[in-house]
C-alpha cells in the first residue's frame, strides 16, 4: 500500500518518530560493520541513513514503492543502491544481503507474508530479517489519540488499523516464513511537540490512513475531530511529549 504524499509531509508526521526508532531497530537486527543491509519500504530514508552511518552507503540497498520516496531517500543517502519497488517484488538477486529490515512497513504491505518471504529470499543463509510495527493496543500515543477521537466524533470511523502490532502475530508471521531463532522485543521512543498545533498540523497533510481519513471528512467534522483530539491529550497549552512503543521481530535465515 502506498500513499501519494510528499516526503516532507511524511517527515513532519511520522519522521520525528522513525528517526528515533531507526537506530534501535538497526541494533536489534545486529547491523554492524562488514555486513550488507537492505531497507525495505525505506520511505524518505530515515533507516537507510542510519544504516549508511553504520556500514557505509555502498553496503546499503533500499526500496520503496513510491517513486517520490525512493528519490528522496537516494538524495538523502548518496551512494546507497535505492530502487523503486514493492516489498513483494524486490529487484535484487537471491542472498544479496546479510540483513534485511522493514521499519513501520509490514503493516502496510499488500501481502505481508509474501513481503517477508521476499525479504528472506534476498538474505544469505544465517543472515537476519527484522522489522518493527507500532503496538496495536494504544502504545503509539499519537495515532491512538487520533483514532479514539475519530470514533468519538464519527461512529462510522474505522478502528485503529493495526493488525500485526502485537508479539503473537509478529512471531507467527516470522515462523510461517520459515525463520529460525525468532525473537520479539519492544522498542520505545518519545517525541516532543511545541504545542497542540504542531501535533495536529501533520495530520492535515493526508499522510497514511489517519491523514487520508481526515481528508475524507467535511470541514465541520474535521474541526470537531481536532477539538476532540485536543481534549483527549489533556488540552495542552504549551510543549508536551508523547511516548510510542513498537514491537520488533527478527529471525535467522536457515542454512
Amino acid at each position: 500500500m502506498t500513499f501519494a504524499v510528499p516526503p516532507e509531509g511524511y517527515d513532519s508526521f511520522m519522521g520525528r518518530y522513525s528517526r528515533q526508532l531507526a537506530p534501535l531497530l538497526a541494533h536489534f537486527a545486529g547491523v554492524r560493520p562488514g555486513v550488507r543491509a537492505l531497507d525495505v519500504g525505506c520511505g524518505p530514508g530515515a533507516l537507510t541513513e542510519v544504516l549508511a552511518g553504520l556500514i557505509g552507503p555502498a553496503q546499503v540497498g533500499a526500496a520503496d514503492p513510491s517513486p517520490g520516496f525512493a528519490a528522496a531517500c537516494a538524495a538523502r543517502v548518496p551512494g546507497a543502491d535505492v530502487r523503486t519497488a514493492a516489498a513483494e517484488t524486490l529487484p535484487w538477486e537471491d542472498a544479496a544481503f546479510d540483513v534485511a529490515l522493514a521499519q513501520l512497513v509490514v503493516e502496510f504491505m499488500g501481502d505481508p507474508g509474501a513481503g517477508v518471504r521476499e525479504m528472506r529470499r534476498t538474505v544469505k543463509p544465517g543472515g537476519t530479517v527484522a522489522a518493527c510495527t507500532w503496538e496495536a493496543d494504544g502504545g503509539m500515543t499519537m495515532l491512538h489519540a487520533f483514532w479514539e477521537a475519530a470514533v468519538a466524533v464519527d461512529p462510522a470511523a474505522p478502528a485503529e488499523p493495526m493488525r500485526l502490532g502485537r508479539p503473537g502475530p509478529l512471531r507467527e508471521l516470522w515462523a510461517s516464513a520459515g525463520f529460525g531463532d525468532v525473537a520479539v522485543e519492544p522498542l520505545d521512543v518519545e517525541c516532543a511537540y511545541e504545542d497542540f498545533d504542531s501535533f495536529w498540523r501533520p495530520f492535515t497533510g493526508g499522510v497514511g490512513p489517519a491523514g487520508a481519513y481526515l481528508a475524507s471528512l467535511a470541514p465541520d467534522t474535521q474541526a470537531a475531530l481536532r477539538e476532540e483530539g485536543r481534549r483527549r491529550l489533556g488540552d495542552p497549552q504549551s510543549a508536551f511529549r508523547l511516548s510510542a512503543r513498537a514491537w520488533a521481530v527478527r529471525g535467522r535465515v536457515p542454512g
